[in-house]
């Protein structure tokens, strides 16, 4: 084999493929990149037997072949090569890569004990590539993180016709977005749980291009697969992934919550003045936010160590008979500035209906506006101590 491609168009490509690479492989060729050449293309690809990833980009190909080598070593050198021409070859059990005046040798791994990549499953329709990383971001705050509980670190992918619907929860927040697509059957009606963190990185990683292209498997093709196409720096760019089991919780009647008491307030100064007090809240310790006629002011503390607050102007409905009161409320600091930061609009729409009950978040472009349901954010609110 023998390649001469460009270092930049190169390196992109080895470091996409190897945030799929496995950090700790079953089997020890699972470690390994593929590397093979097709026309004046070279297709870079790793595997794990859950995840695969794979790029086609330009080469200038002298001799076609295939070859099997470390993928983080590949990943590593790559990143710090001269912005020249590189030129790969193999000889005998080994690669060699030149780039400039550097010349590095690679041993070569067994290519033929590397797995078949699974096939792209049958395309189920496209999504313009901005607004489907917008959204997964939006709702990939609220996926949990325990994989002793994989099922809450999924986010359910619903297709329903033009509509698609994202939903995330850790059990202590949800989210869900709503926006349009084009699918390739009108009457599609299907639902997966995929990986939060493999959806995540898929859709930062396409936005190069105009759409995405989502694939999923019938029972045909094996069940439990779903792929995404797209435009990537340098090249198109395939994933794949498998599903995970189980099913999330039913999480939109959770989101219906109440008007009973609602707080307008700008976006940015909320997100600042979280940010300034939460540096003084003991750790596990809730973020009180004391709820007024025109403002509310948000306090935290370390026992008698340190002590912080701030006053936020706002809007306050009451919309509750008066013996209802519904004056304070605890959030976890963090979980508010994800909620926060998930909102792309400049005010921030809060509804409560008792203390101690979810609070639902949703957009503002106005404070006078009505709220945004694309995109609503429920928080579980902490229990205050007196």
């Amino acid at each position: 084999m023998e390649i001469r491609i460009e270092q930049g168009v190169f390196s992109d490509a080895v470091q996409w493929v190897a945030r799929s690479l496995p950090t700790r492989p079953s089997y020890p060729i699972l470690a390994g990149m593929l590397i093979k050449t097709a026309d004046e293309t070279v297709t870079l690809s790793a595997f794990d037997y859950e995840t695969s990833a794979r790029i086609a980009v330009d080469a200038e190909i002298t001799e076609p072949g295939v070859a099997l080598v470390s993928g983080k070593l590949l990943a590593d050198i790559t990143r710090a090569l001269p912005r020249q021409t590189v030129t790969i070859t193999t000889h005998d059990q080994t690669l060699e890569l030149t780039c400039g005046s550097a010349n590095f040798s690679l041993q070569l791994l067994p290519a033929d004990d590397y797995p078949d990549l699974p096939e792209m499953p049958q395309v189920a329709g496209t999504v313009a590539s901005e607004a489907f990383a917008q959204a997964v971001g939006q709702v990939a705050v609220a996926a949990g993180h325990d994989e002793l509980l994989p099922v809450f670190t999924g986010i359910r992918v619903e297709l329903s016709g033009e509509n698609i619907a994202l939903l995330a929860t850790d059990r202590y927040r949800m989210a869900l977005k709503e926006f349009t697509w084009e699918p390739s059957q009108r009457d599609t009606e299907t639902a997966a749980l995929v990986p939060a963190k493999v959806l995540t990185e898929t859709s930062k990683s396409m936005v190069a291009g105009e759409n995405v292209t989502i694939s999923l498997a019938d029972s045909a093709n094996g069940e439990g697969l779903i792929g995404f196409e797209g435009a990537g720096v340098g090249g198109r760019r395939q994933i794949t992934t498998r599903l995970l089991d189980g099913e999330l919780p039913q999480m939109r009647p959770l989101m219906q919550v109440p008007n009973d008491l609602v707080v307008r307030i700008s976006r940015d100064e909320l997100s600042a003045a979280t940010r300034r007090v939460a540096l003084v809240a003991e750790k596990n310790t809730s973020l009180r936010m004391r709820i007024g006629d025109n403002d509310i002011v948000l306090e935290a503390a370390t026992g008698d160590q340190a002590h912080g607050s701030e006053t936020v102007t706002a809007i306050i409905e009451h919309n509750t008979p008066d013996s209802v009161v519904i004056d304070q409320a605890g959030f976890n600091p963090g979980y508010l500035l994800d909620a926060l930061g998930a909102i792309d609009a400049p005010y921030v729409h809060l509804a409560f209906t008792g203390p101690g009950k979810p609070c639902l978040l949703r957009a503002l472009s106005d404070l006078g506006d009505d709220p945004s349901d694309s995109y609503r954010h429920v928080i579980m609110l902490m229990r205050l101590s007196n």
